[in-house]
């Protein structure tokens, strides 16, 4: 079995006396695709910046997150100083924000803020050599006329054009673990299937971990192997893409049993995909309701984790529907 490129173990965020995350409990392993979903507010994008050491000053983390890089490095998170999170970031683990024009330098030229990765991580002997790898990057995640493009402003650039730097970015180091933060929001649809594939086809490349936050579950159904549910704060439902979907164990698990299943998925031509011996069934967008959890049984009495047991089943209100 693939060795854990992360491990979150009891996770609490709180700001004050109150409590954002709770009992948070997640795995990924290397090569591993996971998909984290839930209603806005859940606590998807709090998790990821907990992983990633980013959190604002007046949130208190508490718990174990672990982050295993190339060779055994490992980095404990929570309680790290900020000189071994900056070592790790970028390196071991690396992230892809929603809004690109955000995430990215708007004095800098593309082609100097994929070489700046680079340099900062020493990855790569020279600037010279940062540079010429930052153009093969541009190139490799489709950007027309790779050499003009590390010339040109974010401003410059489209949307979808300014998610490849930022894809091109992170793929830099090659990282043990990518986090996409709902990487396709801001896009069209046709721009979404040339990110998503992008990404896909980098993480298989470098045998990385993902961890993909989405509300598409037909994203998660083509691109995930395993599915974690969060509401409230709390993991409320954890296993195989397949099971989750199809036979749901939580209230809060979005009803997607009725959804046919789709044939392709970003970089395959169709049919099932493998992983590990397993065959993943792909599934098309549900009809896009989110059951919601009775307030009296908002928060289950147990972990839903991989490794972990399964929450107990809640009787949820049956007059309050939430549209994901």
């Amino acid at each position: 079995m693939s060795a854990d490129v992360l491990r979150v173990d009891g996770l609490h965020v709180q700001v004050g006396d109150l409590e954002l995350l709770t009992d948070v409990d997640l795995t990924v392993q290397r090569g591993e695709r996971v998909g984290l979903i839930g209603e806005s507010g859940s606590g998807k994008s709090l998790t990821a910046l907990s992983i990633m050491g980013l959190l604002p000053e007046a949130l208190e983390p508490r718990g174990s997150i672990t982050v295993t890089g190339e060779g055994g490095r490992h980095t404990q998170v929570v309680g790290a100083p900020e000189r071994d999170l900056a070592a790790m970031r970028g390196r071991d683990v690396t992230m892809v924000f929603q809004e690109p024009m955000t995430a990215l330098n708007p004095t800098m030229r593309v082609g100097d803020q994929v070489a700046e990765v680079m340099r900062i991580h020493r990855t790569v002997p020279d600037r010279r050599v940062a540079a010429a790898r930052a153009v093969d990057l541009l190139d490799k995640v489709g950007l027309p006329d790779a050499a003009e493009a590390a010339r040109a402003y974010p401003h410059q650039l489209s949307g979808g054009q300014r998610q490849r730097v930022v894809v091109a970015i992170a793929l830099a180091n090659d990282p043990a673990l990518l986090i996409c933060d709902e990487p396709t929001t801001a896009l069209d649809v046709t721009v979404q299937a040339l990110v998503l594939d992008l990404v896909v086809k980098g993480v298989e490349a470098r045998n990385a971990g993902m961890l993909f936050i989405t509300h598409d579950l037909a994203v998660v159904a083509s691109v995930c192997e395993r599915v974690l549910v969060m509401y409230g704060g709390r993991v409320v439902e954890a296993g195989e893409v397949h099971d989750v979907f199809t036979r749901p164990r939580g209230t809060a698990t979005p009803a997607v049993s009725s959804a046919p299943p789709t044939s392709t998925s970003p970089g395959r031509t169709g049919g099932s995909t493998r992983s590990r011996g397993r065959s993943r069934p792909r599934a098309a967008s549900p009809p896009g309701a989110f059951s919601a959890i009775d307030a009296s049984t908002r928060q289950p009495s147990a972990r839903a984790s991989r490794h972990g047991r399964a929450p107990a089943r809640r009787t949820a209100s049956p007059a309050i529907t939430r549209s994901w």
